[in-house]
């Protein structure tokens, strides 16, 4: 019998290349494993694709809820930001996916996993460190970093394909780079590859349009969460990835969460794309409305740097690590009494406040309030000050008797 490789199947060009490559340089079986983390319609005819190009089978696996409430939430909660403004969308699928990879291939007995991520970009280290961590004894077969692999662009591969009999329903020259999920959509290549280009929004959204094409009314809208893990949307009880759905839809429609940005990729170089994350930037800005009413000062201050680390853990493909447990740890600690109603309005591409509510609110309106109240009297803040800035003052007086001595 021959030896099995788990291919990672997109159905993609590279993928549907890789399937014949596979075949003729490694006389392996393939076997093509497609996660589905909400791609929506990209999963249509991905079977009789992925049949008619060579592989024996393919596993089309439903990993939404799973990538939604153990991979999603923690970011969430975490408030994870790569580099200020990404919102980790396809970092958080590939451990998910990379994770029934491996069981895949424990499944069906195979020796080797096989991705068709690139030697430029991210996405290699996140499938491979996973892949690593999980099972070290497994094959690892990266096309792009293959002697080998001889198919240098696009157009190359499509003839490849064409040659091996694979009908692809795309051209060389007719779309983006994209990757796609239930939180989100990236963008790269065509004008994007140059920075000095404006991203022609027209050719390229998928989930939403442009603020100034959304709507000239506002909408409201109100979320409740418990313990920091959301439950409903305008009254609605739903499971989170119906919640990213909906909140998708609500976002996409005003505008929201369109970012561009030139970052910086964990292989050394910069990359300029534009994400589509309608949904999740609401979720994350909710989220935070509520944790600003209940965590108290230094509990908010440690998890901002904390989140800023769990982001850099998960874009650089460090799931599956004591790490990333660690850090979670202390998130999820937090999160215990994030509990309770946040009300905002879209408009035009923003997220306006309209009002939170929590029964754990450590905002006391009695002490907060320009009003004198019992449990705080203003002559306290003398002492408090005098102590506060007391370095300050004894800097200040020293320099000022070092001046004196100079003269």
């Amino acid at each position: 019998m021959k030896e099995k490789v788990v291919l990672a199947y997109s159905g993609g060009l590279d993928t549907s290349a890789l399937i014949p490559w596979l075949k003729e340089n490694f006389d392996y079986e393939v076997i093509c494993v497609c996660g589905n983390c909400g791609q929506a319609e990209e999963l249509d005819g991905l079977e009789e694709r992925a049949l008619s190009s060579g592989a024996s089978k393919l596993y089309i696996e439903d990993l939404t809820d799973e990538f939604c409430n153990d991979f999603i939430i923690p970011c969430v909660q975490a408030h994870a930001v790569y580099e200020n403004k990404y919102l980790l969308g396809t970092s958080m699928a590939r451990p998910v996916i990379a994770k029934k990879l491996v069981e895949i291939a424990r499944k069906e007995g195979a020796t080797a996993i096989c991705h068709g991520a690139t030697g430029k970009g991210n996405d290699q280290i996140r499938f491979e460190l996973a892949i690593k961590a999980l099972a070290p004894d497994l094959k690892i077969i990266a096309a792009w970093r293959n002697d080998k692999w001889t198919l240098r662009s696009r157009e190359e591969e499509i003839e490849y394909c064409k040659a091996h009999g694979i009908n692809l329903p795309f051209s060389a020259d007719s779309s983006y780079s994209r990757d796609r999920n239930l939180w989100h959509i990236s963008h790269e290549g065509l004008e994007l590859e140059d920075p000095a280009n404006e991203p022609n929004y027209d050719h390229l959204l998928v989930l939403g349009t442009t603020p100034e094409k959304a709507p000239d009314e506002g909408e409201y809208v109100t979320m409740t969460f418990e313990a920091g893990i959301p439950t409903s949307v305008n009254g609605k009880n739903m499971k989170v990835a119906d919640i990213i759905a909906e909140l998708n839809r609500l976002g996409g429609k005003h505008g929201i969460g369109i970012v561009d940005i030139v970052e910086n990729r964990v292989v050394g170089m910069k990359s300029r794309g534009v994400y589509e994350t309608p949904g999740g930037t609401i979720l994350y800005e909710a989220h935070q409305q509520l944790e600003e009413l209940i965590l108290d000062r230094d509990t908010y201050a440690l998890k901002a740097d904390l989140g800023n680390k769990f982001a850099q853990i998960v874009y650089e493909g460090k799931w599956f690590t004591p790490l990333r447990e660690a850090v979670q740890a202390f998130i999820q600690s937090t999160q215990k009494y994030v509990t309770g109603e946040v009300k905002f309005k879209l408009y035009k591409g923003n997220i306006i406040k309209a009002g939170t509510t929590s029964p754990y609110s450590l905002y006391n309106e009695s002490i907060a309030s320009f009003t004198t109240g019992d449990m705080y009297d203003h002559h306290d803040a003398e002492g408090f000050i005098n102590l506060f800035g007391l370095s300050c003052k004894v800097r200040a007086l020293k320099m000022k008797e070092a001046e004196e001595k100079g003269r």
